[in-house]
This record gives C-alpha cells, structure tokens and sequence, in this order.
C-alpha cells in the first residue's frame, strides 16, 4: 500500500465531505418524515453520500499506484470530484424543497437540475474512462494485482453506464403527454413501489440499480480479491506462483462480469432480484459451476509452487 501522501488529495477531501454528510443524511432519516417517491425523503442522498465515500476513496489509491501520467490522473480525478460534488448539491438541493432529483420533469426548474445531474454524470464517467486507460499502461510488481485494478475498473465503467439506461421513458411515460417523470430505476413496475429494505430496490419487478451497484462495485472486489490473495500467498504455498494468482484473478474478474451481465440481464426483463425464475436461476448456476471450474482447473493444473515470496504491491 502506497503511504497516504501519495494518494489523490482532492478525491480524499471530497470522500471526507460525503462521509460528514452520510451522518447528516443519517440523522434526516430520524428527523425527517417526509416520504418521496415511497422511501423516507433522505434515503436517496444517503445512499449516494455512502457510495461516494467508497467511490472516491477508490480512486484516490488507485491514483496512488500510478508513476506514469500522474498529472493527467490527478486532473481526471479533480473533475470526478466536481462532479460529485454538483450531483450530490443538486440532490441534497431537491431533498430541501421536497421533490425528487432524478427523473423530474415537472416544472422547467426541475428539467434544468435534472438535465445538468445527467451531464455530470456524462463527465464523471468519461474522466473515469481516462483514468482507466492510465491504469492499464501502469505496471505494477505484481500481475495479478495490475490486472484486478485495470478489470476492476472496466467493470466500474460498465456498471456506471447501466445508469444511462436509466434514463429512458418507460411506456407508460410515452403514454402520456408532459409525464411529470422521463425514465426511471424500475422496469415493468413503477418507482416507488414495494421494495427491498435498506437497498430500496424494487421487490416486484425489475431495477437497474442492482447492476449499477454490482458492477461499480468491481472496483473495489477485484483489488481486494488481489491483495487477499497476495497475502495468502505467505501461507498458502500454491499462491506463491505469480501465474496462479493471476489466473485467479481473471476467474474472479469473469465470474463478477458474469454477475453483472446476469443481474442487468434480470433487471431489464421486469424481474425482482429477490424472484428470479428458473430460467434466471439455472444461469446463476452456469455461472457459479463455471467459476468454480475456474478455480479447479487453476489450482490443479498449475506447476510446483514457486519458493519465491509474493512481490508487495508498489506504485
């Protein structure tokens, strides 16, 4: 792990920022009984504050790690945090007057914030993008580790986009002229319906918040999953080869991608996460055969461990 000083310091203030305000957003939720959209009025900037904390944290080590473009990362990551922080002022904005930030259509006013949320959000990924390709021209000491960052960022990216589909009228909203809301997190039920406690995921039907969620969540699961194995590698003889970590790697990488590509699979047949069928289930059971396959195959084929310790992860 690089030192602190290294890593990306706007990005580190900005994840204390939504951190403080996760508490504020925390403490709303008790205060607050204002209901919006059928879920408690600050659910929504909670869970953003929450997931920007991870975000931004993320890719402030991520930054860290790089020896190769750090200026050009260093802006990539400024621009994130710009715009985060229009994102989160827009939707904490909206929480305040008691109408909702996404999808609102219904005064010119609203349009306007939702329009410029839309266009951050376009920004942040492209930014996101260029902070990608900087880290697939990164070497690192270990391979393995290398290529969970750069997956894991691919993935992101792909979860990130999941949000454009968002956008969409649904055909109810085509149905009616000046819909006060143009797209929507569902599919085939509308929002605000029954939904899954804390998440706020729709119970009956479809939500492309739970690919969102998956794939931008690659970023942290496949470096973890790197450096879990690095450490194991001190006392499992077999992960002490560099090649069998990073074939296990991979296997994570493809079986998270797999996920990913099932859940939105799900999602956008108007499915409930909670209520796959059995076409949906027999899939999740391809997918975990194949990984443990992976897994198999890896472990048993590999050659005789190597006596050499696991490199340290360095930037």
């Amino acid at each position: 792990m690089p030192r602190l000083a290294g890593w990306h310091r706007p990005l580190l203030f900005f994840t204390a920022a939504m951190g403080v305000l996760a508490v504020v957003c925390a403490v709303g939720l008790v205060a607050d009984d204002r209901v919006l959209v059928g879920a408690p009025i600050w659910h929504k900037p909670l869970k953003f504050s929450i997931s920007f904390v991870l975000y931004g944290l993320t890719l402030a080590w991520m930054h860290s790690l790089l020896t190769r473009g750090r200026r050009t990362s260093w802006w990539a990551g400024t621009v994130i945090v710009a715009a985060g922080v229009v994102e989160m002022a827009v939707i904490v904005g909206q929480v305040v007057r008691g109408k909702r930030s996404h999808f609102n259509q219904e005064t010119a006013f609203d349009s306007m914030l939702f329009q410029i949320m839309g266009s951050t959000i376009v920004v942040l990924w492209l930014a996101a993008l260029l902070l990608a390709v900087l880290l697939f021209r990164q070497p690192l000491a270990d391979r393995a580790t290398a290529w969970a960052i750069r997956l894991g960022s691919v993935v992101g990216l792909a979860g990130l986009a999941v949000g454009f589909l968002m956008v969409r009228p649904t055909p109810e909203q085509l149905a009616v002229a000046d819909s006060p809301a143009i797209g929507a997190h569902s599919v085939g039920v509308p929002d605000g319906g029954p939904h899954l406690p804390v998440t706020g995921w729709a119970a009956t039907g479809g939500d492309l918040r739970v690919a969102h969620f998956v794939g931008m969540h690659a970023l942290q699961a496949l470096p973890l999953l790197a450096l879990v194995l690095v450490y194991a590698a001190t006392r499992v003889p077999r992960l002490r080869d560099a090649t069998v970590r990073l074939r296990l790697v991979w296997v994570g990488a493809s079986g998270w991608t797999g996920l990913f590509a099932l859940v939105t699979w799900q999602a956008l047949r108007g499915q409930a996460l909670t209520r796959p069928d059995g076409l949906t289930l027999a899939a999740a059971g391809v997918l975990v055969a194949a990984v443990a396959a992976g897994i198999v195959v890896t472990l048993t084929r590999s050659a005789k461990p190597s006596r050499v310790s696991a490199p340290e992860v360095v930037g």
